[in-house]
């Protein structure tokens, strides 16, 4: 079984799927989470309710308390950084940070899945998890469905 990380960043880097990602993020999606639903869709693990609170809870706080201060800092710094050069160093280290810290959640949102067991039917998490289907969420099952 490949772990989530390497999962989530062999997939982030097919055609389209990184602005894709940043479209569902754009409306209210937690990347991370559809990244681990993704990865759970793949290996024919099954969506039940219980299990997507479960990941739901698991990452709405690190979501909350880490990676989106993060986010915010570097997007807050976009601008100014372009101007300045040590700005847009720190900017890069707030990058790394908030990439760090999305790593981390990934991380725990494998130990919390890996065991749940492979069976056919159930859900689409992908769907679940960004609460519709869109343009974006299409480019995302593409890529998944298409290794």
């Amino acid at each position: 079984m490949q772990d989530l990380w390497n999962f989530a960043l062999k997939l982030y880097a097919r055609a389209g799927v990184e602005q894709a990602c940043l479209e569902l993020q754009e409306t209210g999606s937690d990347v991370c989470l559809l990244l681990t639903g993704a990865w759970l869709q793949r290996r024919g693990v099954r969506c039940l309710d219980e299990r997507l609170q479960a990941l739901q809870q698991a990452a709405a706080l690190w979501q909350r308390e880490v990676i989106a201060p993060l986010r915010q800092v570097r997007q807050d710094w976009r601008a100014n950084a372009s101007q300045d050069a040590e700005l847009a160093a720190l900017r890069e280290q707030v990058k790394k940070l908030e990439l760090q810290a999305e790593r981390v959640l990934l991380d725990r949102l494998q130990a919390l899945a890996e065991n749940w067991p492979n069976e056919a039917g159930g859900d689409d998490w992908l769907i679940r998890l960004a609460g519709g289907d869109s343009a974006a969420l299409q480019v995302l099952r593409g890529a998944v469905d298409h290794p």
